[in-house]
């Protein structure tokens, strides 16, 4: 019983440490996709309105708690605006 307790404990203690770490991350993604928005000048008026939909939902949801789909939407964003 004491190893199945201890076992529990340090996948709480990781799920916990993954999620926070996850949540420090989608400010840096966001700074990273306004700098990519500012610095690329190749990207259509299309692929900029998209990216910026996409990094305010992000935003958004990170401010949510909903940290895994933040990352989700802010790593599309990225991808387009060639901030990988």
């Amino acid at each position: 019983m004491t190893r199945l307790t201890l076992a529990a404990a340090t996948l709480a203690v990781g799920v916990l440490t993954a999620s926070g770490a996850m949540a420090g991350s989608c400010p840096l993604m966001v700074k990273a996709v306004d700098a990519a928005l500012a610095a690329n000048t190749q990207l259509s008026q299309a692929q900029k309105d998209e990216a910026m939909a996409l990094r305010n939902e992000g935003e958004e949801l990170h401010k949510a708690g909903k940290h895994a789909e933040s990352v989700a939407a802010l790593t599309k964003a990225k991808e387009i605006v060639g901030a990988m």
